[in-house]
This record gives structure tokens, C-alpha cells and sequence, in this order.
């Protein structure tokens, strides 16, 4: 699996990801449907911006992403 994969090159599609969610239209509907519909968004936005940002590192075969969730990192 590591053979050829490039981390950098996966964290750049999660940012496109994250991007993509900020840009997605609202389908045409209401009420309930409407408000499940921004709740998934906006978690599908939180996640890959979160993967999108990390800081990653493959040793051995193992890849690690650390996420900085702290409010005020140091």
C-alpha cells in the first residue's frame, strides 16, 4: 500500500473535499429534510477539513495523522 502512495498528495483531495462540501448547492427541499441535509454537510466539511489539515507521517507501512483539536494550540 505504500509503495507509491504520497501523503502530501491524499491531504491535498481532502482539502479539495472540504471545499467542495463549502461549495455543494442545497438540493430543493424543506424543513426536516433541509436541516439533515446542512447537518451532513457540515459534518462532511469538519471531517475532511480536519484530515485535510493534519499533520501526517508514514513510517513503515503505518500512517499516523495528528489533529490539533485544542482551541488555542501553543
Amino acid at each position: 500500500m505504500s509503495d507509491g502512495f504520497d501523503v502530501d498528495e491524499m491531504l491535498v483531495r481532502f482539502r479539495e473535499r472540504a471545499e467542495s462540501v463549502k461549495r455543494r448547492n442545497l438540493p430543493p427541499v424543506g424543513g426536516d429534510e433541509r436541516a439533515q441535509f446542512v447537518r451532513q454537510a457540515q459534518l462532511d466539511y469538519q471531517d475532511f477539513a480536519m484530515v485535510g489539515d493534519a499533520d501526517a507521517e508514514l513510517v513503515d507501512g503505518i500512517l499516523t495523522l495528528r489533529v490539533d483539536l485544542r482551541a488555542n494550540p501553543a
